[in-house]
């Protein structure tokens, strides 16, 4: 299998990301990773390596998709971006999956715009995982998709349990729909259509979540639309760096409390694991003909290490195949389709 990784894109590429694609190829000695980008950039920082492994080649991209590009313009204007040339290859099935952590927007219209979206399926759709007191619960969509309706929303829910199912080993995943109240006739049209969805599928509903409830662990998978889970996403990462910052910089005042803090730290190690982005690799772009992980701007080599690796996974298990087949089998009233 082959990897696609986009080398220009993030805040510290192409150093970290060329390095996070170093660590990939040395563990994952049976694909290759394609780093695409300015080759010689990109080949200044291989040779800064102590080895280049074989089963690493580059792909040449004259353009980058700034942060401040917006995403139609980066698609249609800078057609040989690292980014857009990293999912032609996919397309072309040059390369099985591709990997960025660039611009999102414009990774995601790159990814609709080339690889079309799988058999049966209306918008793809961001999962990110959220830390939770038992484990993960994954949120979907995180920023692909702010307009959404019922027949999307249900099968981001569908796609997810999938990915859970075959990824991240859960048999039986718990599928909540992110309302303003547990009860069933709380919140606006496109929530009380969507429940009625949920209510009359396969699928292991769970019900409705309040924001609240997500780190309590009530459901597996939380469903929403992507203007409101990118909110969240951004909100709940803001909030864990404050916390941390804040307790340390009130520990740091006086002896004892740097005392109780350095006692503290073996607790604390665990948890800070626990809500490190770079952990987790990337987010999934489900429902696209094809891998793609959309990984945190701020990535660093461990990120990107993590995103290949959940990329390679994605492929080996066929997740994309069994999410048609499984969309194929879903009842959905005509009616929720339109």
């Amino acid at each position: 299998m082959r990897v696609a990784v986009d080398a220009m894109g993030g805040d510290k590429a192409p150093h970290e990301i060329v390095k996070g694609a170093v660590l990939a190829a040395q563990q994952f000695q049976d694909s290759e990773i394609l780093l695409v980008g300015d080759e010689k950039v990109i080949q200044q920082e291989l040779e800064s390596c102590q080895a280049i492994p074989k089963n690493i080649t580059t792909h040449h991209a004259s353009q980058v998709v700034s942060m401040d590009d917006p995403a139609t313009y980066s698609i249609r204007q800078k057609t040989n971006s690292s980014i857009t040339r990293s999912v032609e290859l996919v397309a072309k099935g040059e390369a099985t999956a591709v990997v960025s952590a660039g611009h999102t927007g414009a990774a995601v219209a790159a990814a609709t715009l080339h690889l079309r979206t799988l058999k049966g399926v209306r918008r793809p759709g961001i999962a990110a995982p959220f830390p939770t007191r038992s484990g993960n619960c994954l949120i979907i969509d995180v920023g692909a998709n702010i307009a959404c309706k019922p027949i999307h929303l249900f099968q981001y829910g569908v796609m997810s349990t999938i990915f859970s199912k075959y990824i991240s080993r859960v048999q039986y995943p718990r599928v909540g729909l992110l309302n303003i109240g547990e009860e069933d006739a709380k919140g606006n049209d496109l929530a009380k259509e969507t429940f009625a969805l949920f209510s009359n599928s396969q699928l292991t509903f769970v019900g409705n979540v309040e924001g609240r409830e997500i780190f309590d662990g009530k459901a597996d998978i939380v469903v929403c639309e992507g203007f409101v889970g990118n909110v969240m996403l951004k909100f709940a990462e803001g909030l864990a760096t404050g916390l941390l910052s804040t307790i340390k910089a009130e520990a740091m005042k006086g002896f004892w409390s740097k005392l109780g803090l350095f006692l503290c730290k073996p607790a604390f190690a665990p948890l800070k694991a626990k809500m490190d982005f770079t952990e987790y690799g990337g987010a999934p772009l489900l429902g696209v003909n094809g891998v793609c992980i959309i990984c945190h701007g701020r990535s660093d080599s461990k990120a990107i290490y993590n995103a290949i690796k959940v990329a390679l996974q994605l492929s080996k298990n066929k997740v994309n195949d069994h999410i048609v087949a499984e969309l194929e089998k879903a009842n959905v009233p005509a009616a929720s389709v339109m």
